[in-house]
């Protein structure tokens, strides 16, 4: 199975800097927001980046490298600590400059060498049995996870608007990768049985995503290199070696300051395994 992880952690927290005066953060947490640090944010006495590595611990994932900031420090000090209290490798690769996810996930590369790796947001925490079922894969083809739109507005904490902007996916009937729709106009057009499959940044990629990675020129609206752009360059060097995971449940998504109390209650039961 997949043992490596790679989780994209150097995003700025531009949304989480915004200030809302309907959200009452404690000092610690509002001074974390201020800073746009997400994975550090405090639930409870845990930061986050603490139940995102305890999700990858549970699905089998023990070598873990997270993408951050070159003056990350408190990441590096924190992904240290992780180590040890976990007992698992935690890795940490610099991203120069933000300029895109793909960008980002070129900074893991030596880290992965030539093994297949699962890929995560550093601010989402994924369903166990999603990130099990993309560890246990052992093919050699690449996997993307789709969410059911449904889903992660029941049994997330994403609305139904803020789904609007994010990625839809569409597969064949066999359930290869035919495309990732970027904020389509018309999303409901790309339904599959009666359920609208959203892309939420979680893979499962071979080394193959590297060339890709290396390959694609900037959003011409953007700016950056994107992720979704170097999966269309590899479905169109592999068509036939790119399926989609269809996963049950939600996500837990830490964008803005509204996000860190409703996922603070909704973790606060949760007991993690270090």
């Amino acid at each position: 199975m997949t043992e490596k992880a790679v989780v994209l952690a150097r995003g700025l927290g531009r949304r989480m800097q915004q200030a809302r005066d309907d959200v009452a953060l404690d000092s610690e947490q509002a001074k974390l927001a201020e800073r746009g640090h997400k994975a550090l944010m405090l639930l409870g006495s845990r930061p986050f980046l603490d139940y995102v590595v305890d999700s990858l611990m549970r699905a089998g994932l023990r070598r873990i490298c997270l993408v951050i900031a070159p003056d990350a420090d408190a990441m590096r000090e924190r992904a240290r600590r992780v180590q040890v209290a976990a007992g698992v490798e935690v890795h940490c690769a610099v991203q120069q400059e933000p300029l895109g996810t793909a960008d980002a996930v070129l900074a893991a590369e030596d880290f992965v060498g030539g093994d297949a790796f699962v890929l995560a947001n550093g601010d989402d925490l994924y369903p166990d049995q999603a990130l099990a079922a993309l560890a246990a894969r052992d093919d050699g083809d690449c996997w993307v996870a789709a969410f059911s739109r449904d889903d992660l507005v029941r049994r997330g904490n994403i609305a139904t608007e803020r789904i609007r902007d994010f990625a839809v996916i569409t597969a064949s009937e066999g359930g290869e990768l035919l495309g990732i729709v970027e904020k389509p106009a018309d999303p409901d057009r790309y339904m599959r049985d009666g359920r609208l499959w959203v892309n939420m940044n979680l893979y499962r990629f071979t080394p193959g995503i590297f060339e890709s990675c290396r390959r694609i020129r900037p959003n011409p609206e953007r700016g950056e290199l994107e992720l979704t752009a170097a999966v269309e360059d590899m479905l169109e060097r592999e068509p036939a070696g790119f399926r989609v995971m269809f996963c049950q449940g939600g996500v837990l998504d830490l964008t803005t300051r509204a996000d860190v109390l409703v996922v603070e209650k909704a973790l606060g039961v949760r007991r993690l395994c270090f």
